[in-house]
């Protein structure tokens, strides 16, 4: 009987040794399952209904790994999770009017999947899509007279304030809805004002909304 404990002490040290040697060297690690301090407070994508308080209340104060922020490029979004949103206005605060207004103008749009039904919440693999839209997507000269006119009657001067992810993305969004929806330059513009994402009170279809 003394025998059966001492190997059971002495197995139950091996094991604790090894069990410890493992997380020490490196040889596994929370990073391989994916848990690591960034990670494990990431929230998936919020399931409150676009344009509620309580997406606005979740998303204007949410800081996940995949959250908007200004100058956000598509090589990082790229290596986000597809299980993932980008979520948050980039530049300056969410306001809740705004933001109940752009949901409700995008609402006309739900009959086209490239076009996310809320600017402050945004699928990672939709935003794959149209970075894959912009690279590929070759307009002709008339058609680039339709995106370089809608560039200029836009807002921001383009798909957004600064050459980020959302730039990429919305550009690719245009280049798709001009050949294959037929869509003019007032219709891109306007999109581009309603898909804005970088906060503040400016009201869509208002000079010097943002």
């Amino acid at each position: 009987m003394k025998q059966i404990h001492s190997f059971i002490l002495i197995f139950g040290l091996i094991a604790a040794a090894f069990g410890i040697g493992i997380f020490s060297s490196g040889g596994f690690n929370l990073s391989q399952l994916g848990l690591t301090g960034k990670q494990t407070n990431f929230r998936v994508k919020q399931a409150f209904a676009a344009g509620s308080k309580e997406a606005f209340d979740y998303l204007s104060t949410t800081k996940t790994t995949t959250s908007s922020f200004c100058g956000l490029q598509p090589t990082a979004v790229n290596g986000f999770s597809d299980e993932n949103s980008i979520q948050g206005a980039c530049c300056g605060a969410m306001d809740f009017h705004r933001y109940q207004e752009q949901v409700e103008s995008l609402k006309q749009y739900k009959g086209i999947s490239q076009i996310p039904e809320d600017p402050y919440n945004v699928p990672v693999t939709l935003a794959k899509q149209l970075f894959k839209y912009q690279q590929t997507i070759i307009l002709n000269e008339e058609q680039q007279g339709v995106y370089d006119q809608a560039m200029e009657m836009s807002h921001e001067g383009g798909p957004c304030c600064c050459k980020c992810w959302r730039w990429t993305a919305f550009e690719g969004l245009a280049k798709y809805l001009i050949t294959e929806k037929g869509y003019d330059s007032q219709q891109v513009a306007d999109l581009w004002d309603m898909l804005d994402g970088c906060g503040g009170p400016g009201h869509v279809g208002e000079e010097g909304g943002h």
